[in-house]
C-alpha cells in the first residue's frame, strides 16, 4: 500500500491506542437515506464524501470491500463553519457485532447470525430512516468508529401510548420513593388513556367530567393525521363502532391503537391564535444520560383564530404545518412560524424575564423527566444517537405541556429562514458528534447546542448569562432555549481554543 493511499477507517482503527477508532486525515464517508436539508449539510461539509449504493444487507460476508465501485458525489457545496464538534466518548451496552440483543417486544434475547452492510467498512456516518434500522439493526456489524442515527427501540419515547406509559411509571416510582410532592414535577402531560385497552377506564373518567373536550390521536402516526376532538362519547363509539368489544372473531383485524387525552382548553394565544413550540434535543448516550439542547427552534401557529365553538375545525386546533398549509387562506411566503428567539422576546416583554425564565425551565424539566423515564429501557449503543423534536404547548398561565416527541422531526424546509435554522441545527449536530476529533470532549457549548445534562445537571460557566435577569450572580442551568445564537462566531472561537489546548 503506497504512502498516499486512503485507508478505510476500520483498518486505521486496528492497532491504534485511541479507543474511538479515530478516522485521521482522510475524508469521512457518509450515507443518507433522506433527500432534504440533512443531505445538503452532509454534501456541504469539507472533507466528507458520499458513499453510493443502496441500503442492502449481504449476510455472512467474510470481508467488506473498502473500495466499492462508485465516484464521490460532488453535491452542492455550501458555506460551512467548522468541521466538527464536541468529542463525546459515550459508553454503550453494546459495541461491534450485536450477536445477542434484548428483544424490546418481550423478555429474553434473540440470537442473530452476523451480517454486514453492503460496503459497511466504507462508511463512517449513516443518517438512516427508522424503518431501515428496525429491519437491520439486530444483525448489523458496526466498527468502532461508525455512527448511526436512532437507538434500536427509540419508539419507547416517541410512540404516544408508550411515552405516557413510561412517564406514568416513573411518576409512580418517584412518588413511592420521594413522596407526592416530588411527583408534582411530572404534572406536564394531560390525563391520557390508551384505546382500546383502557377504554372502560376512560369511560369512567369521561362520566365524572361531563362536557369537557377530549382529543383522539393515533399512537404511531405523525403530522396530525387521524386526530380529532370530541365532547360526546357517542362521537367515538360511532367512529369505531364495536371496535372496543372483545375479539371473539380470531380473523377480525386488531384495531389501531389510539390515545385519548383531555384537551388543553386554555392555550396561550398570540393574536388570537394557538401555537406550540418545536424544541430540538440531541441524546448521544443513555448510559450515562448525556443530553444537548438546541438554542433555536420555532413556534407553529394555527391559521385560524382559536375558538372552542368549532372543535371539528383542524385549522383552529392543530398547529402541524402539514395541516395548516392546506388552509384556504394559507400564505406560503409568510407561513405560520415564529423563531423561538422572537417568541421569548415577546413573552419577556409582556410578562417579564423571570416569568419566562420559569416557563422555559419547565421545558428543561419536561426534557429530562421524559428521557429518564426510558433511560433503563432504551438499548444504549455507543454507535447510536438520536435527535428528538419535542412539541410543547403553553397554557394561559405560561405552564408548558408536553404534546408529543418525534424521533424523525421534519427536516424539509418551509422557507429560507426555516432552511437556515435546520441547516445550522444539523451542521452543529455533526460538530457535537465530532467525527473529525477536533475538540476536547469537555465543551458545554458547540455552535447552537448547549450541554443540558451529563449524568446530572450542567451549570453555565461564569460570564455565560444570556437570557438571565440583570444582576444575576448565582449559577444557572446551561440552558439557553430562545436565547441569542451566534453559532458561527462561537464555533470559530471554540475550535481555536480547542486547538491550543490540544497543542499544549
Amino acid at each position: 500500500m503506497s504512502k498516499g493511499t486512503k485507508v478505510p477507517g476500520y483498518m486505521q482503527g486496528k492497532g491504534s491506542r485511541n479507543p474511538r477508532g479515530i478516522i485521521g486525515d482522510r475524508e469521512i464517508r457518509y450515507k443518507c437515506s433522506l433527500q432534504n436539508t440533512i443531505l445538503d449539510v452532509l454534501r456541504g461539509r469539507p472533507g466528507w464524501q458520499e458513499v453510493p449504493g443502496q441500503n442492502n444487507i449481504q449476510p455472512n460476508v467474510n470481508q467488506a470491500n473498502p473500495k466499492q465501485a462508485g465516484q464521490q458525489s460532488t453535491g452542492q457545496q455550501q458555506a460551512n463553519t467548522g468541521k466538527s464538534g464536541s468529542g463525546s466518548t459515550t459508553q454503550g451496552t453494546t459495541s461491534g457485532y450485536k450477536g445477542s440483543v434484548r428483544n424490546p417486544q418481550g423478555p429474553g434475547t434473540q440470537s442473530a447470525v452476523p451480517t454486514r452492510l453492503q460496503g459497511d467498512g466504507d462508511w463512517d456516518f449513516y443518517w438512516c430512516d427508522r424503518e431501515w434500522l428496525a429491519q437491520n439493526y439486530d444483525t448489523m456489524f458496526l466498527y468502532e468508529h461508525q455512527k448511526i442515527l436512532h437507538f434500536r427501540n427509540h419508539y419507547e419515547l416517541t410512540r404516544k401510548n408508550l411515552m405516557v406509559k413510561n412517564l406514568k411509571r416513573l411518576k409512580k416510582q418517584t412518588e413511592r420513593e420521594l413522596g407526592k410532592a416530588e411527583g408534582q414535577s411530572f404534572e406536564f402531560f394531560p390525563t391520557t388513556y390508551e384505546l382500546p385497552s383502557e377504554y372502560h377506564i376512560f369511560v369512567e373518567e369521561f362520566k365524572k367530567n361531563p362536557g369537557i373536550i377530549w382529543i383522539m390521536k393515533p399512537a404511531a402516526r405523525a403530522q396530525g393525521r387521524g386526530i380529532f376532538l370530541f365532547r360526546r362519547l357517542k362521537d367515538i363509539t360511532d367512529w369505531k363502532k364495536g371496535e372496543y368489544q372483545p375479539l371473539s372473531d380470531p380473523n377480525r383485524e386488531v384495531p389501531e391503537t389510539y390515545v385519548v387525552q383531555r384537551y388543553i382548553e386554555n392555550p396561550y394565544l398570540i393574536g388570537g391564535r394557538k401555537f406550540d413550540v418545536r424544541v430540538y434535543v440531541l441524546v448521544v448516550s443513555y448510559n450515562p444520560l448525556k443530553v444537548w439542547l438546541y438554542r433555536s427552534g420555532f413556534a407553529r401557529f394555527s391559521n385560524t383564530r382559536f375558538s372552542l365553538d368549532s372543535i371539528e375545525d383542524t385549522y383552529v386546533h392543530l398547529t402541524n404545518v402539514a395541516i395548516q398549509k392546506n388552509a384556504p387562506d394559507y400564505d406560503p411566503d409568510k407561513g405560520c412560524k415564529w423563531s423561538t428567539q422572537q417568541l421569548r422576546k415577546y413573552l419577556s416583554a409582556k410578562h417579564g424575564v423571570e416569568a419566562v425564565k420559569k416557563a422555559f425551565k419547565g421545558i428543561d424539566n419536561i426534557i429530562i423527566k421524559s428521557l429518564q423515564s426510558v433511560q433503563k429501557i432504551i438499548i444504549n449503543d455507543k454507535h447510536c444517537f438520536e435527535m428528538y423534536g419535542y412539541d410543547v404547548l403553553f397554557d394561559s398561565d405560561l405552564k408548558p405541556w408536553l404534546i408529543e416527541i418525534n424521533a424523525s422531526p421534519s427536516l424539509t424546509a418551509s422557507g429560507k429562514e426555516d432552511y437556515d435554522l435546520k441547516f445550522g441545527l444539523l451542521n452543529d449536530l455533526l460538530n457535537v458528534l465530532d467525527l473529525e476529533n477536533r475538540l476536547t470532549g469537555k465543551e458545554k457549548r458547540v455552535g447552537g447546542w448547549d450541554l443540558l445534562w451529563e449524568d446530572g445537571p450542567i451549570l453555565a460557566d461564569d460570564g455565560n448569562m444570556e437570557c438571565a435577569p440583570n444582576g444575576t450572580t448565582a449559577s444557572i442551568p446551561n440552558s439557553f432555549l430562545g436565547c441569542h445564537n451566534e453559532r458561527k462566531r462561537q464555533l470559530r472561537e471554540l475550535y481555536t481554543a480547542a486547538q491550543s489546548i490540544k497543542k499544549s
